[in-house]
């Protein structure tokens, strides 16, 4: 498995518009996130895990080949907002895009001329694929494990691949659905920034979560401007436990 780091920022991204604090002017690189979003890679094939408002730029750099599937994890727009930059892949066929039914209510309203009976050139060839968050389901021979978890009071999910899980924008997890995290290889969790948010964990709260979990590594993502220069806060996190960045690879079992 190949796990690729499409994009690490929160929902303004990093550098946020207007600011000129000491992360959003760095120069470091790693410091610059675009919306968060990963790409896994198991034998050939290609999923996606959500598709943000940079998803175009975010693929320009990678191999031009076959989605298999995208799984989304919630309506917020940071997450949704790249759908239609999903029409050059529709030349492979049909995109299918797996999430919850309400969410795909709300893609509907949102794209109505994507669903449209008629339909016309120039949209993207995708199909709706309802999952049910309390059942495995399959993108290929890939089998893929919902995950429940609260966004301050909207329920969103997770996914676990194999040994790999990648949760965002936790606030909270249910005591139930940790036990489905349990003997992980790879963890992607959020961590916003220092001080307490009241839909997102902080990094002591993801910490925590860590902890109690016991990953082989994990990785933390959605991160805001607020939680400081990434070479320093890389050096007060625990061992076996990173910051990503945007276009870090990383390989799984």
């Amino acid at each position: 498995m190949n796990v690729r780091f499409l994009g690490t920022g929160t929902s303004t991204g990093v550098p946020q518009i207007g600011c000129r604090c000491d992360v959003c002017s760095s120069n470091d690189p790693r410091d610059n996130r675009l919306r968060a979003s990963v790409m896994v890679e198991v034998g050939p094939s290609r999923l996606l895990i959500d598709c943000s408002p940079d998803f175009r730029q975010q693929v320009m750099p990678l191999p031009y080949r076959k989605i298999d599937g995208c799984l989304f994890t919630h309506e917020h727009y940071d997450h949704v907002g790249g759908i239609d930059d999903l029409r050059p892949f529709s030349r492979f066929g049909t995109v299918d895009l797996y999430m919850e039914a309400h969410l795909e209510e709300v893609i509907r309203l949102r794209m109505p001329y994507c669903f449209s009976p008629q339909g016309y050139k120039g949209v993207p060839d995708i199909r709706v694929r309802s999952i049910d968050p309390e059942k495995v389901f399959h993108v290929g021979e890939v089998e893929v494990t919902p995950i429940r978890v609260m966004h301050y009071k909207l329920p969103i999910l997770g996914f676990r691949i194999g040994d790999f899980a990648y949760l965002t924008d936790v606030k909270t997890i249910p005591d139930g659905e940790l036990e489905k995290l349990r003997g992980l290889d790879v963890l992607v969790i959020s961590a916003l920034r220092k001080t307490e948010h009241f839909s997102h964990q902080t990094l002591d709260q993801a910490l925590t979560v860590i902890g109690m979990l016991q990953p082989r590594t994990a990785y933390l993502t959605h991160i805001s401007h607020e939680l400081g220069l990434h070479a320093e806060v890389e050096q007060e996190l625990p061992e076996a436990v990173f910051l990503a960045y945007d276009g870090l690879e990383v390989v799984g079992r």
